[in-house]
């Protein structure tokens, strides 16, 4: 080894540069061997791997924003998208539908719906469904991307505050497919969406 003192400058801070991180590499890894699984035998060049491993599993994941709600009690009820295009196509005022996306609103949304993000909902179901009840609405269909998270979702909260209020006359429905499937099914639907854009949609189609 080297004398440290007969080394150039940068050779010597390269040098130094270099122990320190061993040092530090090594104390990492002597702290994660308490929690090393102790059926296994500690070799020398496993010890930064699964120092390495330890912090990043030791990393807290956040909680969905859907878990700071009690989860629905009520089983999803799915309508098909041909039901509700027949819906809009006899112009029943008896029946909205809510998209529920807030980041991945785009490429357009089935005319005639309202924008209400899904985290947005359980805090306000009170005054939704007063506001929906006012309304003289007697089916509410939510919809996201594919009505599987936050469409089923909101569509069980709504139906649990419905059966609440002892309501027999409100259906709270979640579309089949979600806009993604309404979308990809054709000129029929797409004639039915405002501001929509092909090129959002395409992306989906080759994926």
């Amino acid at each position: 080894m080297h004398d440290p003192a007969s080394l150039p400058d940068e050779d010597l801070s390269s040098t130094l540069a270099t122990i320190a991180m061993n040092r530090f590499l090594i104390s990492t890894s002597l702290r994660s061997v308490r929690s090393f699984p102790k059926s296994r035998t500690i070799r020398p060049h496993q010890l930064h791997t699964y120092s390495l491993r330890k912090m990043s599993t030791d990393t807290p994941v956040p909680a969905p924003w859907h878990a700071a709600y009690p989860a629905p009690s009520s089983q999803t009820v799915f309508i098909p998208r041909d039901e509700v295009l027949s819906i809009l196509a006899n112009g029943r005022k008896d029946t909205v539908l809510v998209d529920l996306r807030r980041n991945d609103f785009e490429g357009g949304t089935i005319r005639g719906s309202i924008n209400l993000p899904a985290q947005s909902l359980y805090p306000t179901l009170p005054t939704v469904y007063s506001t929906l009840k006012a309304a003289g609405l007697k089916k509410v269909i939510f919809y996201c991307g594919s009505s599987t998270g936050r469409g089923s979702r909101a569509a069980s909260w709504l139906a649990d505050y419905i059966s609440s209020q002892n309501d027999t006359e409100m259906q709270s429905l979640a579309l089949g497919g979600g806009i993604k499937g309404w979308a990809a099914a054709g000129p029929e639907y797409v004639k039915w969406m405002d501001e929509y854009d092909e090129k959002v949609w395409a992306k989906y189609s080759t994926t």
